[in-house]
């Protein structure tokens, strides 16, 4: 029988409430598989996939490997436990000239032969019956894992595909994540989906003055995070007005200050109204002038709520290198400006003292700018 085992990894670490993870896991695995038929049960410290036509795996797999909480699968031939059985299962491998190594894993310990004979044992068999191959303990071409679980059955794999691990969507709350349209947040919002966090997103747009392509692209890349995520709920949020009045009553050179703690303002109140309990950014420590640690200290002030900045130690080529390994780098690259380069001051203030912020912030009419700004919401939800 053709099953795919799926292992999951830092669940395990889980006491009490490891059930609780172990049921978010496996929804997530059907949500994800919906549109394939399947059956889907948890063996102890896996889950067995049968059910699906042998023309779907590929696909299918694909899916799996981006579902956060796995750790590896393996596409995988399910027998009946009997030791024969289990020889003959494995002399139906072609090995032609390549090297293996056999990896039993003896997880039921009623079973009487031990691990180190069933290696030794059906590797000679296969040495036998390919003649010219050879045993390769520490870097085979062909690993054959035989799995004897506690159920009754083994399951007998050539292959261990590798997951994004993390832990199971969903199992740690919310977070609301500032999408901009460039590089550094999309990455943001994974890494935090991949501790467990849902993602919901906001963008903030300065229409007519970024065109709709700069909105057209955000959707993009809330489309590609959605191979990860399921669903992205996007909430669109106009700031022109305040960058505007900012760039008529207020010292230019604050321009990016002001406008980064009100758009922190709205979106802890977008935040709190959809029971999201942080805000996620993009920021690297000293990339851009709003990055600064000065910067981050304006901003922080506003608002009450936990702001995760999961990418303030990392390199840009390393946020780089993540961005082209999820799939939206050359979207993010695409020449579609965003709000913050509307008003650009030649010379922005990048150690913004906090008395001046004020100084500057009291010639605005902060509330009805923010009221504004909300009354401007549009909400979209994006799937797969």
């Amino acid at each position: 029988m053709n099953v795919i085992l799926i292992r999951y990894g830092e669940i395990f670490l889980k006491g009490h409430n490891r059930k609780f993870f172990e049921n978010v896991l496996q929804k997530n695995i059907n949500d994800s598989l919906s549109e394939f038929n399947h059956e889907l049960k948890k063996i102890s410290g896996r889950f067995e996939l049968s059910g699906y036509s042998v023309d779907c795996e590929k696909a299918i797999i694909a899916k799996l490997t981006k579902i956060f909480g796995l750790h590896s699968l393996s596409a995988a031939t399910k027998i009946e436990t009997d030791y024969d059985t289990i020889k003959k299962e494995c002399l139906k491998i072609n090995l032609g000239k390549q090297s293996f190594r056999i990896s039993a894993n003896r997880a039921s310990k009623i079973f009487p032969v031990k691990s180190m004979q069933i290696n030794r044992e059906i590797g000679e068999l296969m040495l036998e019956n390919n003649p010219e191959s050879r045993v390769d303990l520490h870097t085979p071409d062909v690993e054959i894992v035989i799995d004897i679980r506690e159920n009754g059955y083994t399951y007998i794999s050539t292959e261990v595909i590798p997951c994004v691990g993390g832990m199971p969507l969903g199992s740690a709350g919310k977070g609301l994540l500032l999408l901009s349209g460039g590089i550094d947040s999309p990455v943001a919002g994974y890494f935090l989906a991949r501790r467990g966090l849902t993602i919901e997103a906001i963008h903030f747009h300065s229409y007519p003055y970024t065109s709709e392509l700069a909105k057209q692209k955000v959707i993009s890349l809330a489309k590609t995070m959605c191979d990860y995520l399921g669903s992205i709920r996007m909430h669109f949020i106009s700031v022109t007005h305040i960058q505007e009045e900012i760039h008529k009553k207020c010292d230019g050179d604050f321009m990016i200050t002001l406008l980064r703690r009100m758009m922190m303002r709205i979106a802890e109140s977008i935040a709190k109204q959809n029971e999201a309990g942080a805000l996620i950014t993009g920021e690297s420590l000293g990339q851009v002038a709003s990055q600064t640690l000065q910067s981050i200290n304006a901003t922080n002030a506003v608002v009450d709520i936990p702001i995760f900045r999961p990418l303030i130690g990392f390199d840009k080529q390393d946020i780089m290198d993540v961005a082209h390994k999820i799939g939206t780098y050359e979207i993010s690259i695409q020449p579609y400006e965003d709000c913050c380069t509307v008003f650009l001051p030649k010379n922005p203030v990048t150690k913004p003292k906090i008395e001046k912020v004020l100084r500057e912030e009291a010639k605005l009419d902060i509330d009805a700018l923010l009221n504004e700004s909300l009354q401007s919401e549009e909400i979209m939800l994006i799937q797969r």
